[in-house]
């Protein structure tokens, strides 16, 4: 387990949009790009084999701003393809503020990193004291129906609840505002709530949406 102390002061950054990863949870990623690949080939040489996937925000013309906030991942599984490109794995490890871009020659984005806040995504596992398992499950069974999706609902009713509300939050389609939203939750409760917010928003059919309901 990473500790605090073993965080790095700099580390590389994956915009990716849409792509939401959490403490303690898992992301696989498709690399196939020539810089992220070289991304890719300089992270497994560290130590801690990190990097950190930051939602872009829309700028200027032929630049890309990033939110300030992301989460770091420590590549935990890679395969080559026969034609060079990676399926890898990203073990989720901290949150962690932009605090500047790092100068250098690297050809993707590299970040001063402040991990100062976020102390508690190295510990256990979060509970969530108020959580109404069976309300929220109604609910999500009446969101699942809507989008005509399916799930294994005896895995989601015996899993623990971080991981049930972190890989909702990942795996649900939301845009990226939204996801952000997520990802900067200060508690796990929190993130259930908001999460909840977006899933009745989405029933209520949000601003320009077909009601579903």
């Amino acid at each position: 387990m990473i500790q605090a102390a073993d965080l790095p002061d700099v580390i590389p950054v994956f915009p990716l949009p849409g792509a939401l990863l959490l403490p303690r949870s898992r992301l696989p990623l498709h690399i196939f790009e020539p810089r992220y690949l070289q991304m890719l080939e300089d992270t497994l040489k560290t130590p801690q084999r990190l990097i950190g996937m930051v939602q872009p925000l829309p700028g200027p013309e032929d630049q890309e701003v990033l939110h300030t906030i992301g989460c770091a991942g420590r590549v935990t599984q890679f395969s080559e393809t026969e034609d060079g490109r990676y399926l890898i794995t990203l073990s989720g490890v901290s949150r962690f503020r932009i605090a500047e871009e790092a100068n250098g020659f690297a050809p993707y984005r590299r970040c001063r990193a402040n991990w100062d806040s976020f102390h508690r995504d190295l510990g256990r596992s979060e509970t969530d004291a108020g959580f109404d398992r069976p309300a929220f499950l109604d609910l999500l069974d009446r969101f699942f129906a809507a989008r005509s999706l399916s799930t294994d609902w005896e895995a989601l009713k015996d899993a623990e609840d971080e991981m049930l509300i972190n890989s909702l939050s990942m795996l649900l389609e939301f845009d990226c505002e939204d996801r952000q939203a997520l990802l900067e939750a200060p508690s796990l409760e929190t993130r259930r709530e908001t999460l909840v917010t977006l899933m009745e928003f989405a029933l209520r059919g949000g601003t320009n949406e077909e009601i579903l309901q």
